[in-house]
């Protein structure tokens, strides 16, 4: 077998469409776009949701409630944190090393879902909820949140 006697599989390719070649192509004229209309001019492009010209459905229907902008804490449990040595420093840089939050530059919450075993951790996080920070300082541990008023849980 030479190179130049390589063929692809029978039937595997195909020959493209060439539209607009004139009327003895077969797609001449209007290239297989039909008459007259929105579809036929160049350029259209059908988005989701298009209903020919008219509202859209979802425009039309009424719209209730609101979308609330608030903070997207990334939420660290207690247990959690018992990954960490006796004295450790903990901060979102931290907790990234550990695996615990996904993104170091958005806000962290610690809440108090489960039992701290690990006993004098210093904590720097952006929120903590109220029983979460008594669990801590009951370890022997300080918490240090830096978003004012944030203790509730």
């Amino acid at each position: 077998m030479k190179l130049n006697d390589l063929k692809p599989a029978a039937g595997s390719k195909k020959t493209r469409k060439r539209v607009g070649r004139g009327m003895s192509s077969g797609r001449g004229k209007t290239a297989g776009r039909g008459e007259k209309g929105q579809k036929s001019r160049s350029g259209f492009s059908q988005g989701a949701g298009w209903e020919g010209g008219r509202s859209r459905l979802v425009m039309r229907l009424p719209k209730r409630g609101f979308t609330r902008i608030g903070v997207q804490y990334q939420l660290v449990n207690l247990a959690n944190l018992n990954v960490f040595d006796e004295g450790a420093v903990v901060d979102p840089t931290t907790l990234r090393a550990m695996g615990l939050i996904r993104h170091v530059e958005r806000p962290v919450k610690l809440l108090a879902n489960g039992e701290l075993e690990v006993r004098g951790l210093q904590i720097s996080v952006d929120a903590c909820s109220r029983a979460a920070r008594d669990a801590i300082t009951a370890a022997g541990g300080t918490v240090e949140a830096t978003v004012p008023g944030e203790e509730t849980a």
